[in-house]
């Protein structure tokens, strides 16, 4: 049975769009090529964070949903994006069907 993700994270300020687009398509690639099915992805904007995070009072913020029959997809998302220095926060959170 296909399980659905919630995944939010959020982007540092400082890149340039271009930069942001790679980020946003590099996450994307290791879901698919990790079994998930990416459902919908969106862009909500740059926003102001509550308090600071990593240096950073904004961040880009984007939302995808995936589906997978597995949580290889999920950990290794999760996995990476603690690396990640252009992603100053994630949060996943599995959808209840």
């Amino acid at each position: 049975m296909m399980k659905k993700y919630e995944i939010m994270f959020i982007i540092k300020p400082t890149l340039g769009a271009d930069e942001i687009k790679n980020v946003i398509a590099n996450f994307e690639e290791i879901l698919a090529s990790n079994g998930g099915k990416i459902v919908e992805s969106k862009e909500l904007g740059q926003r102001e964070l509550a308090y600071e995070i990593k240096k950073c009072k904004s961040g880009y913020y984007y939302i995808i949903i995936i589906e997978a029959n597995n949580d290889k997809p999920i950990k290794e998302f999760d996995r990476l994006a603690l690396i990640n220095d252009n992603i100053i926060r994630h949060l996943i959170t599995k959808i209840e069907m």
